[in-house]
């Protein structure tokens, strides 16, 4: 039986109408590959509290929830582990984001987002995106 791994991930969307990647870090899993930012959600949490949390300690931004608009999700089986990761869209939030935890950091316009090598999860998320956010 595979595991199911619970990940939320969200597409910041600055004023330009662009969509902030992080490259994982090397020391993680799929180092160098670019993805959303987010985490695991955690025990007892909602994917909206994981967001919160994870965008304030990985990118040093505020996230209110009423700015969290869900999207759509990815399913996808790895080698070993099965990943389930709702994808949210945001447009407003408090500070700079700035990568807290060794990541670089890109402001990518939606049609170039495939110019990125992503993990396998990731790359399906893309056409919700175009279609949310032209240019």
């Amino acid at each position: 039986m595979t595991r199911t791994v619970f990940v939320a991930a969200c597409a910041l969307v600055d004023v330009d109408g662009r969509i902030l990647l992080a490259q994982r870090p090397e020391g993680k899993s799929m180092a160098g590959l670019w993805e959303f930012p987010g985490g695991k959600v955690e025990e007892g949490e909602r994917p909206e509290e994981t967001l919160i949390r994870e965008l304030h300690e990985e990118l040093g931004i505020s996230v209110n929830e009423a700015c969290l608009a869900p999207l759509t999700f990815a399913s996808h089986v790895y080698e070993d582990f099965h990943l389930f990761m709702p994808l949210y869209i945001c447009r407003r939030w408090e500070g700079v984001p700035t990568g807290r935890e060794g990541q670089n950091l890109k402001w990518v316009r939606p049609v170039r987002l495939r110019d990125y090598q992503m993990p396998a999860a990731d790359e399906p998320l893309i056409p919700f995106l175009l279609d949310l956010v032209p240019g």
